[in-house]
């Protein structure tokens, strides 16, 4: 993929361009994820260069970034599978993040990880990084797009509520959640709650699973 566009905010215009990752890339991309990433995430769970090099390897096509002016401001990585919709891990359903497990035939186009750089954050990069991957559905031919959602905005309210009472007040728009209510607004439909689906403190080891189906198949 390559496209070009402008997104403007505040009568500012940006110059945007969504490109496949490589190489070269590399030390930027694991630059952002440490900004995008502070603790308390696990520091194990961000990129390394044996597993950025997997991605390009095994599935280029699930590899993109985005640049704003010329610089690296987002990242989405994902790898095809015909296994989403079992009870699953982040571990179990990306390999630990090298997607060594990733089926060239695979009818659902799985998101590994998305990442945005917060010096950039309010421009929309994140929608488009996520209609890129809507694109690329539709180019491929697959089913849809799924992926575990994190609930970072669990954490301001864990003493009050169960996550399963969390999960169902952003579903019904009664809470907003940082990650949720945004893959909402993007398109995402929330199928269910997973427990025990990644190492995340402030959504109680919890994700949703989000997911896209291609309008073109029935």
């Amino acid at each position: 993929m390559n496209k070009n566009l402008y997104i403007f905010k505040n009568k500012k215009r940006y110059r945007v361009n969504v490109r496949n990752y490589n190489q070269e890339d590399f030390e930027d991309l694991i630059d952002l994820q440490r900004k995008a990433f502070p603790p308390p995430f696990p520091p194990d769970l961000l990129w390394n260069h044996e597993q950025l090099t997997s991605h390009i390897t095994r599935f280029s096509d699930g590899a993109l970034c985005i640049e704003v002016d010329g610089q690296i401001a987002g990242s989405i990585t994902s790898l095809r599978t015909n296994y989403a919709n079992e009870s699953h891990t982040w571990e179990q359903i990306t390999s630990d993040g090298y997607i060594t497990n990733h089926e060239d035939d695979g009818e659902v186009l799985y998101i590994v990880d998305i990442c945005i750089d917060p010096d950039y954050r309010g421009l929309g990069l994140g929608k488009e990084l996520m209609r890129a991957k809507y694109e690329t559905v539709v180019y491929l031919g697959v089913k849809k797009l799924a992926g575990g959602s994190r609930m970072p905005g669990y954490k301001k309210v864990r003493d009050k509520l169960t996550i399963e009472a969390y999960y169902e007040k952003v579903v019904k728009g009664e809470l907003d959640d940082p990650v949720v209510t945004f893959l909402m607004k993007s398109g995402r439909m929330p199928e269910r709650l997973m427990k025990n689906y990644l190492e995340d403190e402030d959504s109680a080891d919890c994700a949703v699973l989000m997911i896209w189906k291609n309008p073109f198949i029935t």
